[in-house]
């Protein structure tokens, strides 16, 4: 997120603290889609993350007059959706096991030709092969730009385990992608 969109969002989530309906809708644009794709990771399914984001929409805007520090609202909210994301887990594993599969990465920043698409298709696929809380980790910290003590608070779990969770990712990232470096 640039900058600009950053500084935005924080213009847009003090409105809403004071109940400006306008800036709630502005919200819900500029963060959805971010929030939509956290969803989408943990769960695998985008219309049960799409439920999940609904209700933690519910959430974020009961809870937004609590919240002390604007900035503080990304990771904030994405802990938010993170925790509803967790209950629909919890429910779904009475029935069976979570899906590990993850829908594939589709970043704005990717290319669309050339060498450089191919090297982030690669990427996305690594990626989605990752166990979900990994995936989700990696996702929040490098695609999202989060901090570790931003992933910390969006994933709901310690520092070390952000820690530990990216530097197995990157274990895992690295192999896959030199295996297939040397398949082509």
């Amino acid at each position: 997120m640039t900058r600009k969109s950053r500084s935005l969002e924080h213009y847009l989530v003090a409105a809403a603290q004071l109940g400006e309906r306008s800036a709630m809708e502005q919200l819900v644009a500029l963060r959805g889609p971010r929030l939509q794709v956290h969803a989408t990771r943990l769960l695998g399914d985008p219309e049960e993350a799409r439920d999940a984001v609904q209700d933690a929409w519910v959430a974020i805007f009961k809870g937004l007059s609590g919240l002390r520090d604007t900035q503080a609202f990304p990771a904030w909210a994405t802990r938010i959706v993170t925790r509803r994301c967790a209950a629909v887990i919890k429910r779904k594993q009475g029935d069976r096991a979570l899906s590990a599969a993850l829908l594939a990465e589709r970043e704005d920043a990717a290319p669309e030709t050339g060498p450089d698409a191919v090297r982030a298709a690669h990427v996305r696929r690594a990626i989605a092969s990752l166990p979900p809380d990994q995936a989700a980790t990696v996702a929040l910290f490098y695609l999202d730009d989060m901090g570790v003590a931003e992933v910390s608070v969006a994933m709901d779990v310690p520092v070390g385990t952000v820690k530990r969770r990216l530097m197995l990712a990157r274990d895992k990232l690295r192999t896959t992608l030199k295996g297939e470096e040397n398949d082509q």
